[in-house]
């Protein structure tokens, strides 16, 4: 399979799609490894994890030229894998503070104690994205792995260069080498993996999510779905619009837009809204492309050339429905043979269009006005997503209180985006955002296993029922 790179537009990397059959020995010989990596308890995991962090620091250049290079982009690589170190450590204390032991259970009956237990899974089954590669394979793997798991990991065929390194690394780490293995391969090689797991973790669109959903379903194995996104802001006359207009031209803009969780939708009150526009159009026409320099420039290349028909389509349906451009471009441009969006601000716009309504996956703020607080929950929740969202207000109280209606998982106060970096509040996807238990937080790794139940009988006296049943018999 060719590998097209997102900067030249250059078929440069082959890469051979691993076989179905290959691909099952490879999940026996997983699930095969996994009692033995369980039963060695915690401390043990957790110390090949450690081991595995101190290898992956000392492939950290490679990593990130792979990962460059499958992606076009600079500043987020390097916060991808920055981030990488810290959630291995963030994981490891989640963990000790999830399987503390235990205490019995006392029940209604005097002489009948409860003892709880954790099983985990045997092979855990993870399909990640494009847009995050790296930081979108591991967030489901790591506390798979914590929780007693062996994990399968089916990166996306748009970024596979970076499946080299990590498995490279893996290697090195014998421990972890017989419960963790990255997979090359296409959407098949994903419909495979769904036939051999016995959990699913899956990151992408809605529509591929509907098959895996199904595909699951046929085998009854439970399957936990991060799906698409179409993320509000609300900007209220009180908030500080310095730092609403700052914070939501990030939160539409890292990544090129490229993030479930970027903010695709603004309202702002009729009030105020002026002067926020003004503010938000200078901010998106000030950020740079790295066409020419990729350590230069905050906006990257779209990263997968089948997206930029889907940003094309929707700013030329918002166009010719009366959308007004203050900055940016009609169309996405083509560089050097790669393909840029650059920041476009869209006023006049209205949620018979698509860019109100699909994910757009790209660097595109379109500000529409409300009236009223009724009127700007109305708005924010007429969407068939609700993955997150952000609100901005002059106080902490008047903000929590509107965000408590928008409908969604996250919600930001008075910032945007903050699930980006802030790993550590639970939360689910509302709608047809996804399905299953939060991804982040020390419970995340309850998605892993499965819950067991010891009743002890602890005298040696015959039960009341038995007594009962002989009297009968």
């Amino acid at each position: 399979m060719n590998t097209r790179n997102p900067r030249t537009g250059e078929k440069d990397y082959f890469f051979s799609a691993m076989p179905a059959e290959e691909l099952a020995a490879l999940c026996s010989q997983a699930r095969s490894a996994q009692p033995d990596w369980n039963e060695n308890g915690l401390t043990a995991r957790s110390a090949v994890l450690q081991e595995w962090k101190l290898v992956l620091q000392q492939e950290k250049t490679a990593l990130l030229e792979a990962l460059q290079q499958d992606t076009g982009r600079s500043w987020e690589t390097k916060l991808e894998i920055d981030l990488l170190f810290s959630s291995i450590d963030r994981w490891c204390k989640h963990a000790e503070e999830f399987f503390e032991p235990i205490p019995t259970k006392k029940t209604q009956i005097p002489f009948i104690r409860l003892q709880q237990d954790w099983v985990p899974y045997g092979l855990v089954g993870v399909i990640s994205p494009w847009n995050f590669p790296l930081l979108l394979s591991l967030i489901d793997t790591i506390p798979a792995l914590l929780a007693g798991c062996s994990v399968i990991v089916k990166p996306s065929e748009v970024t596979p260069r970076f499946i080299e390194v990590m498995n490279r690394s893996i290697s090195k780490v014998p421990e972890l080498k017989k419960v963790l293995r990255y997979v090359a391969g296409d959407g098949t090689t994903g419909a495979a993996l769904v036939q051999e797991a016995d959990l699913i973790c899956f990151t992408g669109s809605t529509a591929t999510g509907r098959k895996v959903y199904a595909a699951a379903a046929e085998r009854m194995i439970p399957v936990f779905l991060e799906l698409g996104g179409k993320d509000p802001a609300i900007v209220l006359p009180s908030a500080n619009l310095d730092i609403a207009a700052a914070s939501i031209c990030w939160g539409s803009t890292a990544n090129a837009g490229q993030s479930c969780l970027s903010i695709e939708r603004i309202y702002v009150h009729d009030k105020i809204a002026h002067e926020f526009i003004t503010k938000l159009t200078e901010r998106a026409s000030q950020l740079m492309l790295n066409d020419r320099d990729i350590e230069e420039g905050e906006i990257g290349p779209i990263i997968f050339d089948k997206q930029v028909q889907i940003i094309d389509e929707h700013l030329k349906d918002a166009l010719e429905k009366g959308a007004e451009i203050l900055t940016g471009s009609r169309s996405c441009e083509l560089i050097n043979g790669g393909y840029y969006c650059r920041p476009t601000v869209l006023v006049n716009v209205n949620h018979s269009m698509k860019i109100m309504q699909e994910e757009t996956f790209g660097p595109i703020l379109p500000v529409m006005t409300f009236s009223n607080k009724e009127e700007a929950i109305r708005l924010a929740n007429d969407s068939v997503y609700g993955l997150s969202g952000a609100v901005f207000a002059g106080s902490v109280e008047e903000a929590m209180e509107l965000g408590k209606h928008v409908t969604g998982g996250a919600i930001s106060i008075n910032d945007a985006a903050l699930t980006a970096i802030m790993h550590e509040g639970e939360k689910t996807s509302f709608k047809l955002s996804g399905i299953g238990g939060t991804r982040m937080g020390a419970a995340a790794l309850k998605r892993f296993l499965r819950q067991k139940v010891f009743i002890i009988k602890e005298n040696v006296e015959p039960s009341p029922w038995t007594i009962q049943l002989q009297r009968k018999a």
